[in-house]
């Protein structure tokens, strides 16, 4: 998938204000209509006498306030975020991917756009329940068919169109309910209708059936590309309609619990319709708010599609899902693929099925909504500046109450649920989308970053226990010294830190070429899965450049430790090599000198071999590199074998006791091994004990005093030639203040 550049993601911005400045649907008839007929639709006349007949009035209620809280807390965060931006096509789905990034919104978006698709399907089936109950001649597949197809024509026609509509079925459904609050008590059933539901369920299984009537916030919210001033309605207009819907569900329970027993209210479906005054009022409310319901979801579902395939977000295959067409940009292709989603669904026919499905994933984007807000606000980014101001604690709350509630009504589907998300976002990271403006996850590394790097205050020498290598590797280009990448990954593999680094000559005229460079290495490594930060720098002398980066790089107490470089062949430039290796001895930082056998590599990772003479700074430090290799997924497999030479039989036993009581006390996975020298060079000895491991680890001489350097480079020459022809060595500078036995006994 091609990344989508700042240009492409413009252009979608521009269609998406173009789109709102050619239409002009206000806040009454863009916002709240479709919210408050997809609030008081099906599952209040076909539903709402069985929920009540469940749980009893108080549970009811209950439900409702619980049902709305979640609601409204959502609906606090949809405002705030509204009035922070421009809202484009998508609504939902356009919030969430500007606030945390397309993969979080379109790990949101995709199950959103599933969620209004099934809920047309769940209005088409209530619709064809109640004209069915009407006309009992009637096929109800037939009929929810034929319906979905009616509903997606209004659709297709325009949004304007489908709006005026509205008004017509929200007079209907006002005569309704007077007619309902007209009415009165009705006798109880004497005959339990086939097909009735009067199993007594549990109060969560109630409440996930009664909660989509909650979600009509998202019919308005889904018109976001298609108002006037996106801003100002949508958080005017959905907040009244959650009161407005809010009112009428805490007042009818009370009719509906006095006027009919809970068996009757179990089993009858139509029990509003025999208690109104008027009875075929209630039928024309049903028929009104299933189709009004059906048809504000129809027009959001393709919209939120739309915005998916814009945004690329969907596989390249389904781009064109993207056109619109008009001058008011209408997404008629997506509107008949959705349709083509709702005709398979309709055929289901069970709205008990369908309803929890819809609550799993309008509590899904509810959720992450709250939680989009709720980070914008607690950041205080500068950029974050709407006029609708909420609490970050109450965005939060919404958040923790849709996790809740979902794990309250079904665990398992939750799990599922989260776990499509996540697949859903870790397919979209892969495809590595970019946009053109930033999201809140920058802002929230950050600002754990500030409070990490506080709480960490001044490296304390004695913190043993946390101790890891965070390497500086000065690898020049990578391409050339990648064995000195690869032992860095073995070494932190996910517990320490790596930072690439690569000296520059000063003086080229070429512009960014800095930036240039540090780009060009951090792909290659991101293309060799490797993770840690790039660093280049321009200096006119390589080993005082390296010094001097060794010296300054870092933040805080997060600071390289240890220095990773290559072995250095270059006769002439030994001198200012050991120089540079004691000046970062001197800063305080281990260093590690790379000697790599370019035929064999590191072999098959199966042997290290440690050659110790003592147990203070090198030889600790040599033990602790070897463990962490073992520890690593390519070294895993490895043996640790500890050798000490001796120069005679006598020392030999001592020796390997000491070994022994060394391995046991500090818990190590290593084999002792002294070898007797009887008066053979240790080049020698090394050469033959050595000549199978995979990786050699040898000790340089510390480089103190006055003749410091001297020692140091008479050390280097000696194990740089001493391991010429062997498999690839290591030599092991430990800082001076560097307290392995400390480490080891905390380990």
């Amino acid at each position: 998938m091609k990344k989508l550049g700042k240009a492409s993601s413009e252009a979608t911005l521009s269609k998406d204000t173009e789109s709102q400045a050619s239409n002009g649907l206000g806040t009454f008839g863009g916002v709240y209509t479709p919210s408050i007929l997809t609030i008081l639709g099906v599952i209040m006349y076909l539903r709402f006498g069985w929920v009540v007949g469940q749980v009893g009035l108080v549970g009811t209620l209950a439900i409702v306030t619980l049902s709305t809280a979640i609601t409204f807390l959502t609906a606090l965060s949809i405002a705030e975020i509204a009035t922070d931006r421009l809202v484009g096509t998508g609504g939902a789905y356009n919030m969430i991917s500007r606030s945390l990034g397309f993969e979080v919104g379109g790990a949101v978006g995709i199950p959103l756009y599933i969620a209004q698709t099934l809920s047309i399907a769940l209005y088409v089936i209530g619709f064809s329940e109640s004209l069915v109950g009407a006309f009992p001649m009637l096929d109800p597949t037939i009929v929810g068919i034929v319906t979905a197809v009616l509903v997606a024509g209004v659709a297709i026609q325009s949004a304007a169109f489908a709006i005026r509509i509205q008004y017509v079925i929200m007079a209907a459904i006002i005569l309704s309910l007077l007619s309902f609050f007209a009415g009165g008590a009705i006798p109880s059933v004497t005959e339990i209708p086939e097909g009735a539901n009067i199993t007594q369920e549990s109060f969560w299984v109630v409440f996930a059936v009664f909660f989509p009537a909650v979600t009509g916030i998202m019919s308005g919210v889904g018109m976001s590309g298609d108002l006037k001033d996106p801003s100002r309605s949508i958080p005017k207009g959905t907040l009244l309609a959650v009161g407005s819907g809010y009112l009428v569900y805490m007042i009818i329970p009370f009719f509906l619990a006095n006027w009919a027993d809970s068996e009757t209210l179990r089993a009858d479906s139509f029990v509003m319709e025999k208690m109104a005054l008027w009875g075929p009022a209630i039928s024309l409310g049903v028929w009104g708010a299933t189709l009004s319901s059906a048809l504000g979801s129809i027009l959001g579902a393709p919209r939120v599609l739309q915005a998916l395939a814009r945004d690329r977000v969907l596989p390249r295959s389904l781009r064109w899902l993207g056109n619109g067409h008009g001058s008011d940009n209408e997404p008629r292709t997506g509107t008949i693929v959705t349709l083509a989603i709702v005709l398979l669904a309709v055929s289901l026919g069970d709205l008990n099925l369908l309803a929890p499905i819809l609550t799993m994933f309008f509590l899904t984007t509810y959720m992450v909504l709250n939680v989009a807000a709720g980070l914008e606000n607690f950041l205080k980014s500068p950029s974050f500046r709407p006029t609708f101001r909420v609490h970050w604690s109450l965005s939060m709350l919404g958040a923790v109450g849709c996790m809740a509630v979902m794990f309250l009504i079904n665990s398992v589907a939750t799990i599922l649920a989260a776990l499509i998300v996540i697949g859903v976002f870790v397919w979209l990271k892969q495809q590595q989308i970019q946009s053109a403006w930033g999201d809140v996850g920058r802002g929230l590394w950050l600002a754990l970053l500030r409070q990490s790097l506080l709480k960490l205050g001044p490296e304390p020498h004695t913190d043993a226990r946390n101790w890891r290598p965070h390497f500086l590797i000065l690898s020049g280009i990578p391409t050339r010294r990648w064995p000195l990448i690869e032992m860095g990954r073995a070494l932190t593999h996910n517990s320490g830190l790596i930072t690439v680094a690569s000296i520059l000559p000063s003086g080229s005229r070429e512009p960014g070429k800095q930036q240039k460079s540090e780009s060009t290495i951090r792909s290659y490594m991101e293309q060799r899965g490797v993770a840690g930060l790039v660093r280049v720098m321009m200096a006119k002398d390589t080993f005082e450049g390296a010094e001097q980066l060794v010296q300054t790089y870092g933040l805080g107490p997060v600071v390289p430790n240890t220095v990773l470089l290559g072995s250095s062949q270059d006769e002439e430039r030994l001198d200012r090599y050991c120089q540079m290796v004691q000046t970062f001895y001197r800063q305080g930082r281990n260093v590690m000198i790379l000697q790599d056998n370019a035929d064999v590599g590191f072999g098959k990772t199966r042997r290290i071999d440690i050659w110790v003479s003592e147990l203070q700074r090198n030889g600790g430090f040599k033990l602790i590199v070897a463990y962490i290799l073992q520890t690593s997924r390519v070294w895993r497999d490895a043996d640790i074998n500890l050798k000490l030479a001796v120069p005679s039989a006598q020392a030999e036993q001592a020796a390997l006791a000491n070994l022994n009581a060394l391995v046991q006390r500090f818990r190590l996975s290593a084999k002792p091994e002294v070898i007797v020298t009887d008066g053979k060079p240790f080049p020698e000895v090394l050469s033959k004990s050595s000549k199978y491991a995979d990786l050699i680890l040898l000790g340089l001489a510390s480089p103190e005093g006055e003749e410091g350097l001297e020692m140091l480079k008479k050390s280097y020459q000696g194990v740089q030639a001493m391991t010429q022809g062997l498999p690839t060595s290591m030599f092991i500078l430990a800082a001076p203040d560097f307290d392995s036995r400390e480490i080891l006994n905390a380990s």
